[in-house]
């Protein structure tokens, strides 16, 4: 049986709180064009919907990453080395964790980080039962600055960033991630990093605008979520689901498009929206491993080695601190 560290020992580190969600959701649609910031997505039920994302047809990059942890599980274990301490930033339901957990050798602890407290806390009890290992669930926006408690061993943290969530960030915000990560795992540390390939744009768009709708659901359950918390009056179904693909990015876009002219309300601030006018609500870059490992180089961390899955969609990257 593992060690989870109960409710009255779980790790409030710096998540997103009341004020600054209302804050980022007034600034964002105040900008031209509107925004709002892809953390947000994952309430309770955003969580919940981004975990049937991930087991859609269309959705390739959860597969192809599982394929690429179990092909080369040996090598990447043999990169980690023993007695690591597994650090994940954005570890959600932490399916994909199981394999380092089982493949990796000699782990001291396990620490899951996420912004969606209720999200991490049952997934960190269920690990905590089939693991004979610490488990330590820290709730944090890892996107800014936090810590890790203290017992946490210092040497030989393993940071673990998987589901190509690093293309969310567009690339200088990446760049400064990778930064805090660096500072945040220690000197010494090693980061295996999770990134999607450049593709087809077909293949693309489909996975981010599946036939069933979940992904939609999930774009829209934002606009339901700052009705619940924030006083708005979104009418969801005034707004519709988008993708598209910019080749000279590289990046999928995500955005929620206005079916008409309307007003919304938020928190007793007026929103006007044109026809067609749209809420950029996330990007998902798509790197080269080139152009990965250069990213990684201006964050601080050295490429030392890059694992894919057989059918070449998705890239494993195992970094070094430089």
């Amino acid at each position: 049986m593992g060690v989870l560290h109960k409710l009255e020992s779980f790790v409030k580190a710096g998540a997103a709180g009341d004020d600054e969600f209302r804050a980022a959701v007034l600034s964002g649609l105040a900008r031209h064009p509107k925004t709002l910031e892809p953390k947000f997505f994952y309430d309770e039920r955003g969580s919940q919907l981004f975990d049937a994302i991930t087991e859609l047809e269309e959705y390739y990059p959860t597969r192809a990453e599982t394929a690429a942890l179990e092909s080369h599980a040996a090598e990447i274990a043999a990169f980690v080395g023993r007695g690591a301490s597994l650090v994940e930033f954005g570890s959600g339901s932490s399916v994909k964790t199981r394999l380092l957990l089982e493949n990796l050798a000699g782990l001291r602890c396990y620490v899951p980080i996420d912004i969606s407290g209720a999200h991490l806390q049952a997934a960190a009890e269920r690990l905590a039962a089939d693991y004979a290992l610490p488990v330590i669930p820290v709730h944090a926006d890892y996107t800014g600055a936090f810590a890790l408690p203290d017992v946490v061993p210092a040497a030989g943290r393993l940071g673990f960033f998987p589901g190509s969530t690093i293309g969310n960030f567009d690339p200088p915000a990446a760049v400064a991630f990778l930064r805090r990560a660096r500072d945040l795992l220690g000197p010494g540390a090693r980061f295996l990093v999770g990134a999607d390939l450049q593709k087809d744009a077909a293949r693309l768009v489909a996975a981010y605008d599946d036939a069933q709708g979940v992904t939609a659901a999930f774009n829209l359950n934002l606009l339901r979520r700052i009705n619940r918390e924030l006083a708005g009056d979104f009418d969801l179904a005034a707004f519709r689901h988008e993708a598209r693909y910019d080749p000279e990015l590289g990046r999928i876009e995500m955005h929620l498009v206005s079916r008409a002219a309307q007003q919304v309300t938020i928190a007793g601030h007026s929103f006007s929206f044109a026809a067609g006018e749209s809420i950029h609500t996330e990007n998902s870059y798509k790197y080269t491993l080139e152009s990965f490992a250069d990213l990684a180089r201006q964050g601080g961390w050295r490429s030392e080695a890059q694992w894919l899955d057989p059918e070449g969609l998705f890239s494993l990257h195992g970094l070094v601190a430089d």
